[in-house]
């Protein structure tokens, strides 16, 4: 086809290889090829160097958290028979992707802070691992969301200490590895919690990642796989980002005494918990990022791939990027997947998705970034945030349009309030929750000429 110029459908456009993205990490199809039953109705696991781990498990316990859970757990269904549960299947999600599942236990939980529906199916979980013995498998079912989905804090540490303490991680602009380290340290599942209370039965995750460069212990804080983070490190974070004197007491005394060794670290690649315990990396955001490429291509759009692993703050983010597309010479669909960070000095609501595309349309404008051009930064899960939107969709005339609504899109970045500014234009994306979850998607369309 030829490259659009006009506004309309340039946005149509966008959000129709936004979608091909969001597909490709659809956890049905993700998951299937790892799954199989073989002529002796025993379950065969494909691991992803090629090999496949088998055993003739007495009893399956299916485990699934985060917010592809759902989804997740109807494709293992459809595969493995009844008969090989040991239980009802226990699933963890937040509160948008709950649905009824037959013969199966549903939570629903808080997310991105926990909660006390969180904490109690945390509980139930490990109840549930209580059960299991040698010669059964624990199958966990792993998505984005899942460290928010199933908190479970040390003795010594509340809930509401928890909540406090990762609040405060996300508002500072720690990435999403620091804020899983913290947690890590604070947690009884985390960071290879999950497999402590499996043994000694055997433990295998399938795993739908959320995060970038899939370091499979970051993702959902690596419950099944060992930790190779330190106390220290999780202290260091919270003075790198001056928050010392500001998480709870409970908090900095509890990591204090780790430091010097007074309660236990987490678990880590000798410790032979791990020696019946793998894993299998069955979708991703990279995998999303080529699939929205392959179809920019087929759509018969030059397109490039700007950044596989896009991080930083999505101010500094949006001015590199209007930065590069004003070397661009000929009509190209610029694409990135990643996930940025936003520092919060103000009480407007939004998310970092919706922060990146208004910075984008203020940065284009002080650049004077010319030709037609649309830019989107979405969450694969559909919410951006602690909003109904899943980013934002902006064009060469948006800020036009939040001036014409006698608003200043400046102040409204300022202060953080990039819901309200996209509103007003008309650019919020807004597609409810996917049942996926592998961090975000970026999409430049441009026309310079």
């Amino acid at each position: 086809m030829t490259f659009p110029t006009q506004l309309p459908e340039l946005r149509t456009l966008a959000q129709k290889i936004l979608a091909t993205g969001i597909a490709a990490a659809n956890p049905h199809t993700a998951l299937t090829p790892f799954l199989k039953i073989n002529t002796q109705q025993q379950l065969e696991l494909m691991l992803n160097t090629g090999h496949v781990r088998q055993y003739p498990w007495h009893k399956i316990h299916l485990i699934a958290f985060g917010k592809a859970a759902c989804a997740m757990t109807e494709a293992c269904l459809q595969i493995i028979p009844k008969a090989l549960l040991a239980a009802p299947p226990l699933i963890i999600t937040n509160y948008d992707n709950v649905r009824s599942i037959d013969d199966a236990i549903v939570i629903g939980a808080g997310h991105p802070l926990p909660d006390e529906a969180g904490l109690h199916a945390a509980q139930q979980l490990i109840r549930q691992l209580d059960t299991a013995h040698t010669d059964d498998l624990v199958l966990v079912l792993i998505s984005g969301g899942g460290s928010a989905l199933l908190p479970l804090p040390v003795p010594s540490i509340t809930l509401a200490d928890k909540i406090v303490t990762t609040n405060y991680l996300v508002s500072s602009g720690a990435t999403i590895n620091e804020i899983n380290c913290v947690r890590k340290h604070l947690s009884l599942l985390k960071g290879g919690g999950l497999t402590q209370y499996a043994y000694p039965a055997d433990v295998h995750a399938l795993i739908l990642s959320d995060v970038i460069g899939d370091e499979i212990s970051a993702i959902a804080s690596g419950p099944t796989v060992p930790d190779c983070s330190t106390f220290a490190e999780a202290f260091t974070i919270l003075k790198n980002y001056r928050l010392v004197d500001k998480v709870p007491n409970s908090v900095h005394d509890y990591l204090s005494q780790g430091i010097v060794g007074k309660v236990s670290e987490t678990p880590k690649i000798t410790d032979p918990i791990f020696k019946h315990s793998s894993y299998t990396l069955i979708g991703s955001n990279t995998m999303s990022v080529l699939a929205m490429q392959a179809k920019a291509q087929q759509l018969g759009l030059p397109a490039h791939i700007y950044q596989h692993q896009l991080c930083g703050d999505v101010r500094e983010e949006a001015e590199k990027w209007v930065r590069f597309a004003q070397t661009c010479t000929s009509p190209v669909a610029l694409i990135a997947g990643g996930e940025t960070t936003v520092t919060l000095t103000g009480n407007g609501q939004g998310g970092r998705n919706q922060e990146f595309a208004l910075a984008f349309a203020l940065a284009a404008e002080h650049y004077q970034l010319e030709g037609a051009w649309v830019f989107l930064s979405a969450g694969t899960d559909g919410r951006d945030g602690p909003t109904n939107a899943a980013g934002g969709l902006v064009d060469v005339n948006t800020l036009t349009r939040i001036r014409a609504m006698q608003q200043n899109p400046d102040t409204l970045l300022q202060n953080n309030d990039s819901y309200t500014a996209l509103t007003y234009s008309n650019d919020l994306l807004l597609m409810g929750a996917t049942g996926t979850n592998v961090a975000d998607l970026q999409l430049m369309l441009i026309h310079p000429n």
